[in-house]
């Protein structure tokens, strides 16, 4: 059954969901929030007895958020959603679509899989209404519709992924305290952000905590500096190219973002420990020198993700905060943003599924899961002041303000090369410090593979 909702005080009882809006995390009508657009969805919508199926890598407490989120679609349609999350959600939608018996949505976590289904015609196209509706409501809107989309059976290019739940990896993180007490401002450009790097080191201190260690996926951090470093020098069509070997690996371009890491890997003074430190420092335990008094080092470059690894009882905004990792003033490429994400495909088309799509757009999509944890959203049309975290909120404004938005490079590329050559090559690079050789040898296993 459908309802209409009316003011109420909210409630933070986290419910899996259920079909009633005393089920519902976020009482109906609480200031803030846009009932709006549910009330606008719900009256165009009624699925009442349907059932979607819907299968990603989200397991607790995420798998818990999103049920919070489509408990709000069942409330509205009357349609009954199961969501099931795993840990092998790579190889388990390979097999469901194998045997013929896909859920109706899969969440895809990586654009290359999603890609691999479009190909063989497992996926259904989301059209150009849903294309024309991200560029007009999605910050970097087309940024977002050229990673959701992909060859069909017939090689034609077609939009499939609905992108819903982001990260960000263009970030920097420091000690709100150590940098007052130095006098230090945040840096607004690529250009600011070297010279305070050697600021510090002329003050005596060292600016960088850089780990790169991995166990077996050790050089993976140093991949994303590269690839942001990508997307402050060239031009987003030159990291396109780069994903998928267009532009070589080995391109004085590529050689050119490699060298920019080691600037500030492998100048004197500016990594903790220096550059064979970095290469071996486990990634976990890099930052570890914001929080010693005085310092072990200034700044530290990771995604939005690293403060589970700050000590117990680290506060936002008093121990730590972090600030975009800026652009280049010389370049002139506005603000481009580094991340990944995951999105919504139809692996098993209905009308109650398109529904759910649909769904998706409405800004109480998003604002539901913004009221909880861990969730980021390029929705231009949402309420901020919805986070129930400032960090989160504080990051989704630089994910909105991005002019360009691209997926991690090695993420995207072969396995063998994003998750095997890159890994190993920057490693090699961090401590011996040829660029080009490391750059002639990724490139000689992508020729390997042809």
């Amino acid at each position: 059954m459908k309802a209409k909702f009316y003011a109420g005080v909210a409630t933070l009882a986290l419910f899996a969901g259920g079909a009633f809006a005393q089920d519902l995390i976020i009482a109906p009508g609480t200031d803030g929030f846009n009932w709006d657009s549910y009330e606008e969805f719900s009256s165009a919508h009624d699925f009442s007895g349907e059932t979607i199926s819907v299968t990603g890598p989200w397991l607790q407490p995420d798998a818990g958020m999103l049920r919070n989120v489509l408990a709000y679609f069942e409330e509205a349609t009357g349609a009954t959603v199961n969501y099931s999350g795993s840990d092998s959600f790579e190889q388990d939608i390979v097999i469901a679509v194998q045997a013929n018996s896909a859920p109706n949505i899969a969440v895809f976590p990586q654009p290359g899989l999603a890609s691999d289904m479009a190909a063989i015609g497992a996926l259904s196209p989301l059209g150009q209404e849903t294309a024309d509706w991200m560029v007009e409501n999605y910050a970097a809107g087309q940024s977002w519709v050229d990673l959701g989309s992909f060859a069909n059976a017939d090689g034609e290019q077609e939009m499939f992924g609905f992108f819903y739940k982001v990260d960000v990896k263009s970030l920097v993180w420091y000690s709100p305290e150590q940098f007052d007490e130095m006098g230090y401002d945040i840096p607004e450009t690529l250009e600011d952000l070297k010279a305070l790097s050697a600021q510090i080191v002329e003050d005596g201190g060292t600016p960088w905590c850089i780990g790169l260690g991995s166990g077996a996926a050790t050089g993976w951090p140093a991949t994303d500096w590269v690839e942001d470093m990508m997307l402050r020098l060239h031009e987003p069509e030159v990291y396109d190219g780069w994903i998928t070997n267009e532009v070589a690996f080995n391109d004085p371009r590529v050689v050119e973002a490699i060298e920019a890491f080691g600037e500030f890997v492998r100048t004197d003074g500016w990594a903790q420990g220096g550059a064979e430190a970095s290469a071996t420092t486990d990634f976990r335990d890099s930052p570890a020198g914001l929080f010693q008094i005085p310092p072990a080092c200034y700044m530290h470059k990771q995604a939005s993700f690293i403060p589970s690894f700050f000590p117990e009882g680290a506060e936002f905004g008093i121990d730590f905060d972090f600030f975009y990792f800026p652009a280049s003033s010389e370049r002139d490429l506005g603000e481009p943003v580094l991340g990944a994400g995951t999105q919504f495909a139809i692996t098993n088309d209905s009308p109650a599924t398109r529904g759910l799509i649909e769904f998706l757009k409405a800004p109480i999509a998003h604002e539901i899961w913004m009221a909880q944890s861990g969730f980021l959203t390029p929705h231009t049309g949402v309420n901020l002041d919805t986070f129930g975290d400032d960090s989160l909120r504080a990051m989704n404004e630089i994910l909105l303000n991005a002019t360009t938005f691209r997926f991690d490079a090695s993420d995207v590329m072969p396995g063998e090369i994003g998750a095997g050559a890159f890994w190993t090559g920057m490693v090699d690079y961090t401590t011996q410090g040829d660029a080009q050789a490391a750059a002639d040898a990724i490139q000689s296993r992508w020729d390997a593979m042809r």
